[in-house]
């Protein structure tokens, strides 16, 4: 089947599509597209270099860039040539990309500009290593001009010809590293039939084609972004690439997206700073957004009850959402066919949040080792505080220890090198996913911890501790927790306030505080955010909620090695880089806040 492998897929869009814009770019004149014919005409021209450089079938290489069109331009050109591409995330330190262009045994790498190539230099020591870098070279097109003008040489346009025909569905596409929470990077295996599937689930549940629009933001290095790339230029819509993701909020203004993918913390971020804003708000304001937001709540219900508004209260909806959920949806850049949350728990307060501004959030579930969609809410089957149900062809089931199993066309060959691995997590069939979960009745998945994960207690309790994050993150003066307690009498935490409405607060307080590292040790803030602890802590479990915290004045990241670049917790690193404050919050001695 031609739709079975990547090049095949994307040959027929540029040939369907033609004229009809495919890849979106920021230039200092504003946003830019290329067209479908220009995106083929360009990825054919870098396959033919490749061929011309010696890249054979099967051969590795890699992609360190941030979000850019040519980050696609380049995994497709690898895919037509029957290469594998092997993405390095653009935040990876020289030792991080070192272990993957040596496990990996990469010949040749993509970079994004100067300082990328420099670091892969330091990071590949002897081993000999073509490295293309895209903002040198000629003009128009640098980065080709960087590997020598491939011309319309006929025998590297046969050879490719050749290739793309010939491709197997089953052949290796991509090589992507997990993340690493619990130990080295692996390199999961996916072929082209598992991208293929991916694009074939996407497709029966979701309206996405020509007209639409897609904001680029997560790393396209993550699988997530990336098979959703793969899908949007499969089905004609149009991918606007963010370098920068701390640009979020502007670009969304300005692409105004139709459609979108995204990990929690952007929800999060926006209904903490719509809240914010409206709490702050003048009295008559306040009173209006309180209003406006219950009628959308309202309404909301009625549509998911598949009920009328009525009349009388259609009208009122629509004045509510003149006035005061419209100016939301703008926040986001305007109405959406939908929104897509996975990587991470989504708190339900959130999804009911946007939906009852209009805009529907659906959150799925996979990991990288599943292409990663293995289960999602859809835009006609979805239910709140889920992950959804299984995805066509798929098959998810609860095993031992409540684990989550998955097996299908998604799942990977298996981990580059490390067979016993491999045999470890896909036994009897199964992909053994490590994460736990349940069924509700109608079949919607549950997640309710990860087995690696899991803290457990001096006392021998069990405790899931994204469930306890996902709860207190919610509060909107809260930016980031991080909850401990493995082998201790109870649980801790870091947390990170969200700055700028506890300054706010604090000015109208009349608290003086010339950092945020004084701010966060006056007693009355620690005051404040244990009662908003407490308050977001009410349906947990006693041994679930938290005892003591400590207040950081700075964010955890993913330069710092405390968050993956999917923002998953490493607690190994944040153990180590703030062992003494976590000892204090054990020890009779020490500085202690209690919640």
């Amino acid at each position: 089947m031609d739709s079975e492998h990547l090049a095949r897929m994307i040959r027929r869009s540029c040939e369907e599509y033609v004229d009809l814009p495919a890849l979106g770019f920021f230039t200092d004149e504003g946003w830019k597209t290329h067209s479908y014919r220009e995106m083929g005409e360009w990825i054919d021209s870098v396959a033919r270099s490749l061929i011309q450089l010696g890249v054979e079938v099967g051969d590795r290489v890699a992609i360190f860039s941030p979000n850019r069109a040519e980050w696609t331009v380049a995994d497709l050109s690898v895919a037509a040539v029957g290469a594998v591409s092997v993405p390095i995330f653009a935040t990876s330190t020289a030792a991080q990309a070192a272990h993957i262009l040596s496990d990996a045994d990469v010949a040749t790498a993509f970079a994004a500009g100067p300082a990328e190539r420099q670091l892969l230099v330091e990071a590949t020591g002897d081993r000999p290593l073509r490295i293309v870098t895209f903002d040198e070279g000629a003009s128009g097109e640098p980065w080709i001009g960087a590997m020598g003008d491939p011309g319309r040489d006929s025998v590297a346009a046969t050879e490719l010809d050749r290739r793309v025909a010939v491709g197997e569905a089953d052949g290796i596409a991509s090589l992507i590293y997990t993340s690493g929470t619990t130990g080295p990077p692996k390199g999961v295996m996916l072929t082209h039939a598992n991208f293929a599937h991916q694009s074939r689930s996407v497709a029966a549940h979701f309206d996405v084609g020509p007209g639409d629009r897609s904001l680029c933001f997560l790393p396209l290095a993550h699988v997530y972004e990336r098979t959703w790339t793969a899908h949007q230029l499969a089905c004609g819509s149009c991918n606007y690439y963010l370098e920068n993701p701390r640009d979020v909020i502007t670009a969304l203004g300005q692409v105004r997206p139709t459609v979108m993918v995204s990990v929690p913390r952007l929800y999060e971020k926006i209904h903490h700073a719509v809240l914010n804003r409206a709490n702050n708000a003048p009295t008559l304001r306040r009173k209006l957004f309180t209003w406006g937001l219950g009628v959308g709540y309202k309404a909301a219900e009625h549509r998911r009850a598949g009920r009328s508004l009525g009349l009388g209260f259609a009208l009122q909806h629509m004045v509510a959402d003149r006035l005061i959920l419209s100016k939301i949806r703008d926040v986001v850049g305007g109405d959406k066919k939908f929104f897509s949350a996975g990587g991470a728990p989504l708190a339900r307060e959130i999804e009911e949040f946007f939906h009852a501004a209009g805009l529907l959030i659906c959150q799925g579930y996979g990991l990288t080792e599943s292409s990663p969609m293995a289960t999602c809410n859809t835009p006609s089957c979805f239910r709140f505080g889920s992950v959804g149900k299984a995805v066509p062809e798929c098959e998810v089931k609860i095993g031992k220890g409540d684990e989550i199993l998955v097996r299908g066309p998604n799942i990977m060959l298996g981990y580059l090198n490390l067979s016993e691995e491999t045999a470890a997590v896909l036994a009897d069939g199964w992909l053994h996913t490590g994460d736990q979960g349940r069924f509700d009745d109608d079949g919607f998945l549950f997640i309710t911890g990860r087995i690696k994960d899991l803290i457990i207690t001096s006392g021998g309790k069990n405790i899931a501790p994204q469930q306890i994050e996902s709860a207190v993150g919610r509060d909107s003066m809260i930016e980031q927790v991080a909850v401990l307690g493995d082998r201790r009498r109870y649980i801790t935490a870091l947390v990170v306030p969200n700055f700028e409405a506890l300054e706010d607060w604090a000015a109208e307080q009349d608290l003086g505080a010339s950092s945020r590292e004084e701010l966060v040790k006056r007693p009355e803030v620690l005051a404040l955010i244990a009662k908003r602890i407490e308050a977001q802590s009410v349906d947990l479990a006693h041994y679930e909620r938290i005892k003591k915290f400590t207040l950081l004045p700075r964010e955890l990241t993913i330069e710092g090695g405390e968050l993956t670049p999917t923002l998953k917790v490493r607690r190994r690193v944040v153990d180590e880089h703030f062992g003494v404050l976590i000892e204090k919050m054990y020890s009779d001695k020490g500085d202690e806040v209690t919640a």
